[in-house]
């Protein structure tokens, strides 16, 4: 009989494509997942796994196996759906997936009220960045999800994935203390042409939205700096390296030498919690959710 941890590590495995990331998302080690594996290609007399440069990758047998692995998870947790729904309190195990500012500014707070007020509710928290986890949600590597989009720029729901709002997020201009826009009430986005940008690299969201509002605006936007965090953002601002739009939630108190701008219009993007519309009637999924809404008015103050 083919054991069901073994088979979810192959499962996470090829939804996350690495070892690695695989065992970031169970919460184990990569010599943990790699001992599953090993073990389901001893039952199966099968290779699950094979070599590709300094990488791996599935072999087509491993990948027949992953599909009717994620067919066992998905009857597994409607199981665990049922049961939990009976007792009425969210119990068990919570994957959560989260982007960079929401895991730092949001999910902490979240994460601890639930762990005070519903015990036998075990939640686990992954970085990943919120179009990736839109699609971990509808394959069923992670339960729920908290993504982000922008005013120009929509998150689509794939089919069988149901969604809330949490809440609106405002972006700011922020730029070097001795910046001309330093002094001013606010900035148009028809202006903000000819500025040297620092941003997040290309394919991000927030890289995509700075670069389609100011060619609506009618200017082309000379990037000259890229990095992932904002904290690393916010330094070269400092270092007088350029100017960056930069989302309020996560962002913390300022450095010197920062000064944050408004723009006119406001940018916004909003945030949501995804989850599969089977799990829907979970109690963990409602109670997460409606902690999620109840924490947001908080840290979405104003710095």
């Amino acid at each position: 009989m083919l054991d069901l941890q073994r088979l979810r590590a192959l499962h996470a495995v090829s939804v996350h494509g690495t070892v690695g990331a695989a065992a970031a998302a169970l919460g184990y080690t990569p010599s943990a997942v790699s001992q599953q594996i090993a073990k389901l290609e001893r039952e199966t007399r099968t290779v699950l796994l094979e070599r590709r440069g300094r990488g791996i990758r599935l072999t087509e047998q491993a990948e027949q196996l992953a599909g009717t692995a994620q067919e066992l998870l998905a009857i597994v947790e409607r199981a665990e759906t049922e049961l939990e729904e009976r007792r009425g309190m969210p119990a068990g195990r919570l994957t959560v997936a989260a982007f960079a500012s929401a895991a730092r500014g949001l999910l902490p707070a979240v994460l601890a009220d639930l762990a005070t007020r519903h015990p036998a509710l075990d939640t686990r928290l992954t970085e990943v960045d919120p179009h990736l986890s839109v699609d971990l949600v509808a394959r069923g590597a992670v339960d729920l999800a908290v993504a982000h989009d922008w005013d120009i720029s929509p998150l689509p729901a794939p089919p069988g994935v149901e969604q809330a709002v949490i809440g609106n997020d405002l972006c700011d201009l922020l730029v070097p203390a001795g910046h001309p826009f330093a002094g001013r009430a606010s900035v148009r986005r028809e202006d903000l042409g000819g500025q040297r940008w620092i941003c997040q690299p290309p394919g991000r969201v927030c890289h995509d939205w700075l670069v389609r509002t100011l060619r609506a605006a009618g200017s082309e936007p000379e990037i000259v700096h890229q990095a992932e965090e904002n904290p690393t953002l916010i330094a070269l601002v400092a270092a007088g390296l350029g100017v960056a739009l930069i989302p309020r939630l996560g962002r913390g108190a300022l450095p010197e030498g920062v000064v944050e701008v408004p723009l006119d219009p406001l940018p916004v993007r909003r945030l949501y919690a995804l989850w599969r519309a089977g799990a829907a009637r979970r109690p963990a999924i409602a109670e997460t959710v409606r902690t999620l809404q109840s924490h947001w008015p908080t840290v979405s103050s104003h710095p």
